[in-house]
């Protein structure tokens, strides 16, 4: 899988992927129809528990419907990896950066999306092969985080994750992230109207 491509294709048309943690299967669906109805090209549900798995796989049958992907969040293992591929996910998303869980995932033909913090994980991301990368918890890093880091490092393209609503989204965007994660903005049918109209980075 060429993950670097896999994003490329589906967070370039719209700058938001939808993240739907610990809710209940009917919740979770019902969201992910809103984010789809408002362009939304890539959902995230986190495994942290087996009803999480099933979930996803719900989520992925619905998503296929849509002509849409799903992927798997918080996977921290090699052996999640290989549940999130059996659920239906297209691609990974992990907290952290952890080599076994990105060879997994890339042996399975899955996109992968490490979690990074500091300059050195995004070194050791790059070095792994990944250019898409999650800034997790984007919103205690702010936006300046992401300016400066596009300094010695400026082929990363960051997913800003955690905190992220309509209000503060775009401030990533303009500070070159070049996708937001959202979650709990999709119940509120103003933030639906906003996360539509954000403008990529340029």
């Amino acid at each position: 899988m060429d993950t670097t491509a896999f994003f490329e294709e589906h967070l370039s048309k719209h700058p938001v992927m939808g993240i739907f943690r610990g809710l209940s299967t009917s919740r979770t669906l019902e969201l992910c129809e809103k984010a789809w109805e408002a362009g939304v090209q890539l959902i995230e549900v986190p495994i942290q528990t087996d009803e999480a798995v099933d979930t996803l796989r719900a989520v992925a049958e619905a998503a296929a419907r849509h002509g849409s992907l799903v992927g798997a969040g918080t996977v921290t293992s090699p052996t999640l990896v290989q549940a999130a591929v059996e659920a239906g996910a297209r691609f990974t998303v992990a907290p952290d950066l952890n080599a076994e869980v990105a060879r997994e995932a890339d042996r399975l033909g899955i996109a992968h999306l490490p979690g990074v913090a500091t300059s050195t994980e995004i070194g050791q991301a790059l070095a792994l092969g990944l250019v898409w990368q999650k800034m997790f918890p984007a919103a205690q890093l702010g936006p300046d985080w992401a300016a400066a880091q596009h300094g010695p490092f400026p082929q990363v393209q960051f997913v800003a994750t955690g905190g992220i609503h309509a209000g503060n989204a775009q401030a990533f965007l303009d500070a070159g992230v070049r996708a937001v994660a959202v979650g709990s903005a999709f119940a509120d049918p103003e933030q639906i109207r906003r996360l539509a109209e954000l403008t990529p980075a340029s």
